[in-house]
């Protein structure tokens, strides 16, 4: 007999989950309370065991599909049985005969409300206000009173004159529905350049992860961000500067600068760590295996921020170049 593995409970307001990977193939034998499957959530990544020992039959999801609470995902077989779903096909069970039923007997018609002669109005009295049954069943049934006639004094609207309108259908007019706001624009990524793409790798966030990215979004479009400083021992770039400024001068025809020393810098960190060299796009995390790095120059024309590109190619003296066409 085929036992079924489903996805348990996860948690208060956690209704799916994303499947990570099995453990184990198809065909393989399980033990009981052996892990069988990893399921990641947007708060925590968990593992289903096997319900009892036997051989993992079939697999009814894969990786990277989302599934909800109870949801199917294999059969395990006790050893020596067939696969799942081979059991013997059982016949419907015999109809019992129909039971003789009377014909339905009309149901008697109510006997029609007589409305309550209205009173007549003098000419120029003011209008009573509704009772307050009246408003209140009025209210209860969306009834517009003013299509109400009312039979008590100077027309008042009374109780009796509303459930007779509810009797005749009077309701009041459907108002025209009210159009859905629209759904917030959706920010596409800008495509990259073609050689750019060649090199840029994709990896699929997890669910949890792809939680942290959409919060820490969150907060800082909410939350103030604190900016920090730390201080940087310049001393030996700066006598390095003096001891070679003059011939870089002459070789190059271009000042040395510290501009160039700290895209260097920067070129190191990106390739010290990946993860600060990406973007997320969608549900995937894009790592860039390039180096584009912005420089703010100062022209004529105001402050800009060209981009010096694939700076880990580019010596000193080519970045020191690049900065000045830019700033002319």
């Amino acid at each position: 007999m085929a036992t079924e593995i489903r996805v348990p409970t996860l948690g208060e307001s956690v209704t799916e989950a994303t499947i990570g990977k099995w453990f184990k193939k198809t065909g393989e034998t399980v033990k009981a309370d052996e892990p069988l499957v990893e399921l990641e959530t947007d708060k925590v990544t968990l593992e289903v065991n096997a319900p009892s020992a036997g051989v993992l039959a079939d697999i009814a999801v894969g990786d990277g599909e989302t599934v909800g609470v109870g949801a199917l995902l294999g059969h395990i077989n006790a050893a020596g049985d067939g696969p799942a779903g081979g059991a013997a096909k059982v016949g419907p069970p015999p109809q019992a005969p129909a039971a003789k039923t009377e014909a339905p007997k009309p149901p008697a018609t109510p006997a029609k409300r007589t409305p309550p002669q209205l009173e007549p109005r003098p000419e120029g009295a003011p209008a009573t206000p509704p009772s307050p049954a009246a408003t209140k069943i009025a209210a209860d049934h969306d009834l517009d009173l003013a299509a109400v006639a009312g039979s008590g004094r100077r027309g008042q609207v009374l109780k009796g004159d509303v459930l007779d309108a509810i009797a005749r259908g009077a309701a009041r007019p459907a108002t025209a529905p009210v159009a859905p706001p629209a759904p917030p624009p959706v920010t596409l990524r800008a495509p990259a350049a073609p050689d750019d793409a060649a090199r840029e790798e994709r990896v699929r966030m997890t669910r949890l992860r792809q939680t942290i990215a959409r919060r820490l979004k969150e907060a800082l479009n909410t939350a103030a961000m604190l900016t920090t400083f730390n201080e940087v021992d310049m001393s030996e770039i700066m006598a390095l500067r003096n001891r070679y400024k003059d011939v870089f001068e002459k070789r190059h025809g271009v000042k040395l600068g510290f501009m160039s020393f700290f895209v260097k810098a920067c070129v190191q960190a990106l390739k010290d760590i990946p993860a600060a060299n990406a973007e997320i796009d969608g549900q995937d995390l894009v790592y860039k295996n390039y180096y584009h790095v912005g420089i703010a120059v100062g022209t004529d024309k105001g402050l800009v921020v060209p981009v010096v590109r694939d700076a880990d190619r580019l010596g000193l003296a080519a970045i020191e170049k690049s900065i000045a066409d830019f700033a002319r």
